[in-house]
C-alpha cells in the first residue's frame, strides 16, 4: 500500500487502503473498552498498559524486547545480572488504590524462559500468582521442553537453519493472523545459526485444564509426527506462549513470528504502531553512471584507478528499460520513486539534435511514477574535492580551512530541477530532495562537518525533507530547514548493469587481499566478514541477490520506514534492480497474508514516520503519558495535544463515533491525540485469547510446577552462545552477535561522478 500524490492512472493493480503517517490517523478525544482482559475476579481492577521484560543478557529475550521497542510498546526492564536489580514482589507487581481497586502494573511478562534460575521461589510465585489474578499472559523466550510447559521430551534436537516451519491454523486465528503459514529459518542446511528442540504436546488435564496448543511446527526428520517450535500453554489460570528454539532479533524467523508475539502478549491492545514499510528509490534518472571494470578493480573516471586502466563506457537507460519498468510496476502493484537530474538529459538532448528517446520515454510516463529532486546535474556539494590522491580529500586554502561548494551554485542545482519538473509536470514535492551522492552534510573521514554553504541553501530553498545515507547517518536530524531521512543502500552497485559486473565487484569489496579482494572485510572484521571467490557466471542467482533479499527484508521486517535505493545503471542491461524488487516483493507476499501488505511511502511520510517515533519514545522516556485498563475500559492521559500510537482489535470503534485508525494485518491501529480530559476507543466482544479453562484465584495462588532443575544450560561467550542439554553441547558462535554482513559498505553506493561523456551515457 502507498500514500503517494499519483493519478489514478498510475495506481493501476494496487490496493485502495492508503498508508497515513500517525499523525493523519489521529482522533481526538477516545476511551478504549476492553471488557475480556480484566480478570472476572476483580470487574473493576486497574492493569496499565505496560509489559514486564526480565532479561538475562540472552539474545532471545533481547530480540522480544527490541521488538516491544520498536513498536512503541512501554517496557519496564529487570536485568537478571545486574546486583541491584528489583525483586518481583507482590508490591512490585500491584498495589491498591486509594478508592480499593486492585491495581495491576504490566499487560505482560517476557521471561527468559519459563522459570529462570535467578528468580527465587517466592518471586516466581508471586508473578504466577499476579497472572491468575489478572489474566496476564507470559512468554517463554526459549525453553527445554518438558512437562512444566505441557511438552514432552523432545523427539528430535539440532540445527533448524535451512528449514521451514508452518504457523498453524490455530496461530493464524489469533495473534499471527497476519501470517499466510509458511515461517523459512536462515542459514544454510545443518548450518550453525539456529539450534532447536522438537517435542509433542502433552495430552490435556482436565482436572487443571492444562492444555498446549501449537502454534508453530515442523516435521520431526525421519517422522510425518509434527513437533513443536512454539505453542500456548494454558493451566493454572495461566497462559504462557513457549518457544523451544535459540534466536535473535535479526533472524529472518524471528522478524516473521516477531509482532505476532508482541500481540499474543497483549491481547492485540497495547500503546503502540506496526507496519512494515518499504520504499524503493532509483536514483539519477535522465544521468548516466560510470561502469565498473572488472580487469582494473576499480570505476574508470571516478578517481580510484590506476594510470593505465582502460575506460569503460557509461551506464544509461535507454527507452525500452522505461516500458519494461512500468509493465513491471503493472505487474507487481508498486510504485518506484525516481530521484532525477535534468541536466544531463538536456545535454544529451543538445549533443544529439534534439533528440533523447530516453527523455521522451520518461517524460511520456512521468505519472507512473512518483519523482523527488535530486539536483540538476549532480555535483559534489560538499567541500570542493582534490583528486590528486586516492581516495579524494577536501581542498583547503592557504591557512588550512576547508573550501566548499559555494550557495548560489548549491541553489542553482536545486531550483533549476524545480523548474524543470514544473514546466514538465512531472508529480514531486518541491520541499523534498537528496543531494548526489548525498553530499552537503557530513562525509568521513574527508569532511567531518556540514557544508554551511549547502545549510543556507536548503533554508534558502525552503527544502523541509532531505535523504540522507543511512549507512553514515542512521538517526534522524534537523539539518537546516530540512529533517534527514537516512535511506538504506541496497548492494546493488551504483555503477553495474550486469550480474558478471555486479559479482566482479561484490568479490573486490568482500574477499581478502590473497584471494584477489581489496582486503576491506580484514580491515574492518566487525562490520564484514570475508568470503571466498564468488562464481561470475553464477553467483548473482545463488548468492548476492537471496542475500540482499534477506537483508532487506530484514529491516522491512523490523517497523523501519527508511526508504532504500538504487540507480538507474540497475534498471538496464540484466535490470538487476527490477530482480531484487521481485525477489523482495515475492518472498514478502508468500509469507504475509494480502491484509499486511508492504507500506510504500513518499519520502515526505518516510520522514513523518521517523519524526513521530521519535517524538513517542520522547513521550515514554518522559513517563508522561499513561494507559490503563479498569472495568473493561482503557483510559489514556496525559498532556492536552500529545499524541499517543494504539493498536486495538479489528471492529475497534471511537467511543460514540465511527471505526478507529486503519486496518493493517487483521487489527486496527492509528493514534489519539489527547484532550484535557481522558480520550479513547471502545472495543469488540470476544477480544481474541481470552483464558479458557481456569478461574483466577488471586496473588496467592499456588503457583504452577517450575523445573528450576531443568537439564539444559545456556551461556553467553562474547557473540557466541553455549547450549548444554542431555543430548551434548550445542555452540551458536554468532547468535549473540549482529549479522556478518552489513547492508553497505558505503562510498561504493555513490562515488563521485565524472561529467557528462559526449554521446550515448553520462555520469
Amino acid at each position: 500500500m502507498r500514500r503517494k500524490q499519483s493519478p489514478p492512472a498510475a495506481r493501476a493493480g494496487r490496493r485502495p487502503f492508503r498508508a497515513l503517517p500517525l499523525i493523519a490517523l489521529v482522533v481526538a478525544g477516545a476511551v478504549i473498552s476492553l471488557g475480556t482482559v480484566v480478570p472476572a475476579a476483580a470487574a473493576t481492577a486497574r492493569v496499565d498498559l505496560n509489559v514486564l521484560v526480565v532479561a538475562d543478557g540472552n539474545p532471545w529475550v533481547e530480540g522480544i524486547h527490541e521488538q516491544l521497542v520498536s513498536e512503541g510498546v512501554p517496557t519496564t526492564v529487570v536485568d537478571l545480572t545486574s546486583s541491584d536489580r528489583a525483586t518481583l514482589t507482590a508490591a512490585f507487581l500491584t498495589d491498591t488504590l486509594a478508592d480499593g481497586t486492585p491495581h495491576g502494573h504490566f499487560e505482560g511478562v517476557v521471561l527468559p524462559n519459563d522459570a529462570p534460575s535467578q528468580l527465587s521461589a517466592a518471586e516466581l510465585s508471586a508473578l504466577t500468582g499476579y497472572e491468575q489474578a489478572y489474566h496476564v499472559r507470559q512468554v517463554d523466550s526459549y525453553v527445554w521442553p518438558g512437562a512444566n510447559t505441557g511438552l514432552s521430551a523432545p523427539l528430535w534436537t539440532g540445527s533448524l537453519d535451512a528449514t521451514t516451519a508452518t504457523t498453524s491454523s490455530s496461530a493464524r486465528a489469533d495473534a499471527f493472523r497476519y501470517l499466510n503459514g509458511p515461517v523459512p529459518f536462515e542459514g544454510t542446511a545443518g548450518g550453525d545459526g539456529s539450534y532447536g528442540a522438537l517435542p509433542t504436546p502433552m495430552a490435556d488435564d482436565p482436572a487443571t485444564g492444562a492444555h498446549f496448543e501449537p502454534f508453530l511446527t515442523e516435521t520431526v526428520p525421519g517422522t510425518s509426527t509434527q513437533g513443536v517450535l512454539a505453542g500456548v500453554y494454558t493451566g493454572n489460570g495461566r497462559q504462557q506462549l513457549v518457544l523451544t528454539f535459540a534466536y535473535n532479533s535479526y533472524q529472518q524467523q524471528f522478524r516473521l513470528l516477531a509482532h505476532g508475539i508482541v500481540d499474543w502478549l497483549t491481547r492485540g491492545v497495547h500503546l503502540g504502531y506496526w507496519r512494515n514499510y518499504f520504499s524503493a528509490h532509483i536514483d539519477d534518472l535522465f544521468n548516466a553512471n560510470a561502469r565498473w571494470s572488472q580487469s582494473g578493480k576499480c570505476t574508470p573516471g571516478e578517481g580510484d584507478c590506476a594510470a593505465g586502466v582502460p575506460d569503460t563506457t557509461p551506464i544509461r537507460m535507454t527507452a525500452s528499460d522505461v516500458t519494461d519498468t512500468v509493465n513491471w510496476q503493472q505487474r507487481n502493484g508498486y510504485t518506484l520513486d525516481f530521484l532525477f537530474n535534468a541536466g544531463p538529459g538536456a545535454a544529451y538532448q543538445e549533443e544529439q539534435g534534439g533528440n533523447d528517446p530516453l527523455s521522451t520515454a520518461l517524460l511520456a510516463n512521468k505519472n507512473n511514477f512518483l519523482w523527488v529532486n535530486h539536483t540538476y546535474d549532480h555535483p559534489f556539494l560538499g567541500c570542493v574535492q582534490d583528486f590528486s590522491v586516492i581516495p579524494w580529500r577536501c581542498r583547503t586554502d592557504s591557512a588550512g580551512n576547508t573550501v566548499y561548494v559555494d550557495q548560489p551554485t548549491i541553489s542553482s542545482q536545486i531550483t533549476r530541477n524545480i523548474q524543470f519538473a514544473q514546466a514538465d509536470g512531472l508529480p514531486f514535492r518541491p520541499d523534498e530532495l537528496v543531494a548526489g551522492e548525498h553530499s552537503g552534510t557530513v562525509m568521513l573521514p574527508q569532511q567531518p562537518n556540514d557544508n554551511p554553504n549547502f545549510l543556507a541553501a536548503l533554508s534558502a530553498n525552503n527544502i523541509r525533507w532531505l535523504g540522507v545515507d543511512a549507512s553514515r547517518e542512521t538517526g534522524q536530524r534537523q539539518i537546516a530547514s530540512a529533517l534527514g531521512t537516512p535511506r538504506h543502500p541496497i548492494n546493488v552497485f551504483y555503477n553495474v548493469s550486469t550480474q558478471a559486473d555486479e559479482v566482479s565487484e561484490y568479490n573486490w569489496l568482500y574477499t581478502s587481499k590473497a584471494n584477489g579482494g581489496s582486503g576491506n572485510c580484514e580491515a574492518d572484521p566487525a562490520t564484514t566478514t570475508c568470503i571466498a571467490p564468488l562464481d561470475l557466471n553464477s553467483a548473482w542467482s545463488n548468492y548476492v541477490l537471496p542475500l540482499q533479499v534477506r537483508i532487506t527484508l530484514g529491516y522491512v521486517l523490523s517497523n523501519d520506514p527508511r526508504p532504500f535505493f538504487m540507480h538507474q545503471s540497475n534498471l538496464t542491461d540484466d535490470q538487476l534492480a527490477l530482480q531484487t524488487l521481485s525477489g523482495i516483493l515475492s518472498t514478502y507476499r508468500t509469507w504475509f497474508t494480502a491484509d499486511t501488505p508492504v507500506v510504500d511511502q513518499t519520502l515526505t511520510d518516510s520522514g513523518t514516520v521517523l519524526q513521530q517515533q521519535a517524538a513517542w519514545q520522547q513521550t515514554r522516556n518522559a513517563g508522561s503519558v499513561t494507559g490503563y485498563v479498569q472495568g473493561g475500559v482503557v483510559t489514556l492521559q496525559g498532556p492536552s495535544g500529545t499524541t499517543v500510537p494504539v493498536t486495538v482489535p479489528a471492529g475497534t470503534t471511537v467511543t460514540g463515533g465511527g471505526g478507529f485508525g486503519a486496518g493493517y494485518g487483521g487489527e486496527q491501529s492509528g493514534a489519539t491525540r489527547l484532550g484535557a480530559t481522558a480520550t479513547g476507543l471502545t472495543l469488540p466482544t470476544g477480544v481474541f485469547g481470552t483464558v479458557a479453562h481456569s478461574t483466577p484465584t488471586g496473588p496467592a495462588a499456588e503457583p504452577a510446577s517450575y523445573a528450576k532443575g531443568s537439564p539444559h544450560e545456556v551461556r553467553r561467550n562474547g557473540d557466541a552462545i553455549v547450549i548444554t542439554d542431555p543430548t551434548g553441547t550445542h555452540v551458536l558462535p554468532k547468535l549473540a552477535g549482529k549479522p556478518e554482513e552489513q547492508l553497505s559498505i558505503g562510498a561504493h553506493h555513490h562515488n563521485p561522478y565524472t561529467v557528462l561523456p559526449t554521446g550515448p551515457a553520462g555520469k
